[in-house]
């Protein structure tokens, strides 16, 4: 059986404004809430037109938040909430375990909290997964992790723009990954214990985000809402050929400049300056394809049904 997952990272636009070098200051409260109050009841009305269930990667610290009732409601609509850590430090790959711990922790205790069970599923921040992070993991008895993110293109660009930062003098919050996760399994797998972007027997399940074979194009929530629609449409029949699709959005792949998003971060990230009408659009008809040609769960049970 194909089986496809959809899943929709909650990170706020106050991560993305620590990316680009910007000051937290530059967001007011109404500001660093739109991906909760705006964005993501945009993608559940989408979700429910779809009759799709979707994977909801958490961040813990959120959930206190004026975002509380909307998770409330994601749950009561059969989403799946999983850990995105409790306040997304994108360095937690170069933590210790014992912070790591705290971070899943904390993550855990908010999420149970609205979902009214521990999450099982987790994605690091910034796509880094370091062997603290899955030791970590193992021992708090997560049943999968979909934090690798095998995709040259995308490593390449990040990695020539945040030299271009450092040449400039401005700093990123953001981080470089190993090389190592290149050559990472496309399709689920096992981990190594010791070296989480090889095969081995680690009793957790990865679920890689899902990349095109061969150039390893990132078939993800970006790519979606940017590219030529040709080359989306190439793209999908690419990974369509495989047994297993892992679609990651973010929530902010649906907002928009007239949403109130800081000029500053506008000029810096190119995806607000679309369209809402036009990304969903554009996302509302790949979900169709995926829904088309693939059995689609929230991410728990697609690792349940490849473990089994």
């Amino acid at each position: 059986m194909k089986r496809a997952a959809v899943s929709v990272d909650l990170d706020g636009l106050v991560h993305y404004a620590r990316i680009h070098g910007l000051l937290d200051s530059a967001l007011d409260a109404r500001t660093r809430a739109l991906h909760l109050q705006v964005a993501l009841p945009r993608l559940l009305q989408l979700f429910e037109r779809l009759g799709l269930s979707a994977t909801l990667f958490v961040v813990g610290q959120d959930v206190t938040g004026p975002g509380r009732a909307v998770l409330e409601a994601a749950v009561r609509a059969g989403h799946e909430l999983a850990s995105h850590s409790h306040t997304h430090p994108f360095a937690l790959s170069e933590a210790s375990e014992e912070n790591v711990e705290e971070e899943l922790a904390s993550a855990e205790e908010a999420i149970e909290a609205v979902s009214g069970s521990r999450p099982v599923g987790f994605r690091a921040p910034g796509y880094t997964l370091s062997r603290a992070m899955l030791a970590a993991l193992l021992r708090r008895g997560y049943r999968y992790d979909a934090s690798v993110f095998p995709a040259a293109p995308y490593y390449l660009a990040k990695a020539a723009v945040l030299s271009a930062m450092a040449l400039r003098g401005r700093s990123s919050a953001s981080s470089l990954d190993s090389p190592r996760v290149l050559w990472a399994p496309r399709m689920p797998y096992r981990p190594d214990v010791k070296a989480p972007y090889r095969r081995g027997h680690a009793p957790l399940l990865e679920l890689p985000m899902t990349v095109t074979p061969l150039l390893r194009v990132p078939f993800f929530g970006t790519l979606l809402t940017l590219a030529p629609w040709a080359v989306v449409q190439r793209s999908y029949r690419a990974v369509a050929s495989g047994s297993f699709v892992s679609l990651e959005l973010h929530a902010v792949d649906v907002l928009e400049a007239a949403d109130g998003i800081p000029s500053a971060l506008v000029a810096a990230q190119r995806d607000f300056r679309v369209a809402r009408a036009e990304k969903e659009r554009r996302l509302s008809e790949v979900l169709g394809w995926l829904q088309r040609d693939f059995t689609c769960t929230p991410l728990k049970d697609a690792a349940q049904a490849l473990q089994s």
